[in-house]
């Protein structure tokens, strides 16, 4: 579902790369926890895989297309049809309700539309059922984002991420604002909807006590700098 192979990132090409990635993958219903500390280039790799940034060498496929090919227009799309982002501040649009926003995109891509009505008959009924075994209650869809708690923010922006049953889901650090219990109870759910769609999940974080939870494990290193002062 996902391959990399050679990757090699970096902001400034007279340095070493920020990422190294000799070869990685995911298959469907694979998950995939990555850690590693401020600077190792998490970020950056979520970029790469969701066709934001283009590496200096490799490739990087996603459901057999070659993302280093294809235009600006066409990773968009691969985007939007087939990758769930949950981001670290959810990234949720404050005036519009929750049921609005899980809805945002079955707007702009016609096959998550298509996939969630032939899985529910109709995106909205989606977007209830994911919401409802998500933990949110229903009385809380038409409630503009901005008046829900961290936590039912979370969880609306975990169902945004899965509706239309994407085939991978990125969670860059989506945990990191809740307290222990919750932040155990948040990924036992996001297990179990990604299990259920055969989404691939990659999950962001720095911190590795949660790796066990997840199949694999991708530990990014910072690049060492030399004692000239750059990078070795």
């Amino acid at each position: 579902m996902l391959q990399v192979e050679s990757l090699r990132f970096g902001w400034n090409a007279r340095s070493a790369p920020l990422l190294d990635i000799e070869a990685l993958s995911l298959t469907a219903g694979e998950s995939l926890f990555v850690c590693g500390p401020s600077g190792c280039g998490k970020s950056s790799l979520l970029g790469l895989l969701g066709g934001v940034h283009l590496p200096q060498q490799g490739r990087i496929r996603l459901l057999g297309r070659d993302l280093v090919s294809l235009g600006r227009q066409q990773r968009d799309r691969l985007r939007g049809d087939h990758i769930g982002f949950i981001f670290q501040q959810f990234n949720l649009i404050p005036y519009l309700s929750v049921e609005e926003n899980v809805l945002l995109p079955c707007r702009f891509s016609a096959r998550r539309a298509e996939r969630a009505r032939q899985l529910d008959a109709d995106p909205r009924r989606s977007a209830q059922r994911l919401l409802e075994r998500l933990g949110l209650d229903p009385a809380l869809a038409r409630r503009r984002a901005m008046e829900l708690s961290v936590g039912q923010q979370q969880r609306v922006a975990a169902a945004r991420a899965l509706i239309g049953s994407p085939e991978l889901l990125i969670a860059d650090e989506p945990t990191s604002a809740l307290d222990g219990d919750s932040q155990q109870a948040f990924l036992e759910l996001l297990a179990e909807e990604s299990r259920w769609a055969r989404s691939a999940l990659l999950f962001v974080s720095h911190d590795r006590a949660l790796a066990s939870r997840f199949d694999r494990c991708l530990e990014l290193q910072p690049p060492v700098r030399s004692a000239q002062g750059g990078r070795s």
